[in-house]
């Protein structure tokens, strides 16, 4: 990855810093470690109040939190709610469409921690046809959430597992698995009116869950919005690992577009074989009152807007916080630009690791399904 801009001088150094110390040649470069705005890669070229938007609708849900609610994050990373007061109020003050004030707003009351390097995807909200009864056709049922689901967190038990969840069911005095994604599919659930709508198609069903959220077109053209409601405790495995290690697909040709094209042509029960390979399975909940341009609620509470809503891992990385994204996009162009932390994913994990949402619709999906690359991350932490 190449930045022609004099800041990307820094972000290489510290890669290779990072080549170097994997040689025995240097120290090993230590994270997260506080830069500059000016050492940001392409802090000066990016239209930082499209960020704006997003970090309003966050400054909108900590405003009905309480100001000592954790929002996430480790070490000098954990922030609460009541450390974006300052920055929120002044936020809300800031003229419409005004690079230059949204700039000197962010470097006024942000400093930035540069916290690594890793992979950047991407996601987006999907639209599923379905209906509100099962037929021959749409057979593959949504769930809502089961009421016996308890989630745990495990680091108020454990303090060495904080920051990790986990759910199931109590029985008998006991947190027991709730059933697996094999398991549900073969019926576990059925009977119990859990069903919040039947879709045509299995494939979609799974990706809509990897995605969180989606549209479901009804055949009177009505959609429904629908978010993540709870998940069933058990770990999430790409089933695109699952394809390179029977060697159908080699590493670097995974993608959302290589699997659904080896699921289509799979027999019905390979493919269902193959996302049963992946035991996570999540529960949804309906959104009314979205409109059709408003992006699906993130797991913060705000709605997701396209290009600058970033999913994290919360463990290490808070939400509400911005964060500067430098990687690049799938047609190999540079990537910059201003995010703000407001999701999260089963599949996210790490303190560089990121997924921006693209959107919904066609375009945004060819775009999600095919990003896949190295980027260097840096959170914004309030002054």
């Amino acid at each position: 990855m190449i930045f022609c801009d004099a800041a990307a001088v820094v972000w290489r150094s510290l890669l290779l810093a990072g080549l170097l110390a994997l040689a025995g040649c240097a120290e090993p470069v230590s994270y997260p470690r506080q830069v500059a705005f000016t050492e940001l890669p392409g802090w000066a070229g990016d239209r930082v109040e499209a960020a704006l938007p997003a970090f309003r609708a966050s400054c909108a849900v900590l405003a009905r939190m309480p100001e000592d609610r954790p929002l996430g994050g480790a070490g000098e990373l954990a922030l609460r709610a009541g450390n974006f007061t300052q920055a929120c109020t002044a936020a809300a003050r800031l003229p419409q469409a005004d690079t230059g004030a949204a700039r000197d707003f962010f470097e006024r009351h942000f400093s930035v921690l540069a916290v690594g390097q890793d992979v950047l995807t991407g996601y987006y909200e999907p639209e599923l046809r379905g209906s509100p009864t099962p037929s021959a056709t749409y057979a593959t049922p949504l769930h809502g959430r089961p009421p016996e689901l308890v989630e745990v967190d495990l680091g108020a038990f454990v303090p060495d597992l904080a920051g990790r969840r986990t759910a199931g069911q109590v029985r008998d005095g006991r947190l027991l698995p709730l059933p697996s994604r094999a398991e549900i599919l073969a019926g576990a659930l059925d009977g119990r009116g859990l069903e919040l709508v039947w879709v045509d198609s299995p494939v979609d069903a799974f990706f809509l869950q990897i995605q969180g959220s989606g549209r479901v077109r009804m055949p009177d053209g009505a959609v429904l919005r629908l978010g993540y409601a709870a998940q069933n405790g058990h770990p999430y495995h790409a089933i695109g690992r699952s394809l390179v290690e029977i060697g159908a697909l080699a590493r670097e040709d995974v993608s959302m577009q290589s699997i659904r094209a080896w699921l289509a042509a799979a027999t019905p029960a390979e493919a269902a074989a193959l996302m049963n390979r992946n035991p996570s399975y999540v529960f949804f909940r309906p959104l009314p009152g979205l409109a059709a341009d408003t992006g699906p609620l993130g797991a913060l509470g705000a709605p997701l807007t396209p290009g600058r809503s970033l999913a994290v891992d919360r463990r290490q990385t808070p939400l509400g916080a911005p964060v500067w994204v430098a990687g690049r996009d799938p047609a190999g162009a540079p990537l910059r630009r201003l995010a703000v932390a407001q999701d999260t994913g089963g599949a996210i994990r790490g303190a560089a690791r990121a997924d921006l949402f693209t959107g919904w619709g066609e375009a945004a999906a060819e775009r999600a399904g095919r990003m896949r690359d190295p980027a260097a991350l840096f959170v914004l932490l309030p002054k």
